[in-house]
């Protein structure tokens, strides 16, 4: 018969309750698409759908690098159409959503003449937070629903 020494510990049965579980991983979030397939893919039909459903009409988005209006400096760019020759760009300085911003509008078929500061004083830039605060300038120039 074989001893075991006293100082060794005796084993430790398992059970599932003793088993801490793997963190699970959590999926990334939206924002943390590349940009340039962010844009495309979840930003232009989240503004569409947020339009519509405020009761505005279904708005023409393009997705494009150019000259940003009024100033001229290349940037990434929305630009909107709206019935009534009523337009809108949201520019990024840089090919990401964090950067900084303006936004620009026109009614008539005219070249905007004044570019406004956009979220500038947000830490966080989701998905949710762009297409609500584009909505709301949108609405804010009584273009959505019926005001």
């Amino acid at each position: 018969m074989t001893e075991t020494p006293s100082n060794t510990p005796a084993p430790v049965a398992t059970t599932p309750e003793a088993k801490t579980a793997a963190p699970k991983a959590k999926p990334p979030a939206p924002e943390d698409k590349p940009f340039e397939a962010f844009v495309p893919e979840l930003l232009l039909p989240a503004l569409i759908k947020e339009i519509e459903a405020y009761g505005g009409p279904v708005p023409e988005l393009e997705f494009e690098q150019g000259a940003m209006p009024v100033v001229g400096a290349d940037c990434w760019m929305v630009r909107g159409k709206l019935p009534g020759e009523r337009r809108f760009w949201l520019c990024f300085t840089q090919p990401d959503i964090s950067s900084a911003k303006t936004i620009a509008l026109t009614e008539g078929g005219g070249s905007p003449s004044l570019l406004e500061s956009f979220l500038i004083d947000e830490k966080k830039m989701t998905l949710q937070l762009l297409v609500s605060r584009v909505v709301q300038r949108l609405n804010g120039q009584k273009w959505l629903g019926p005001n």
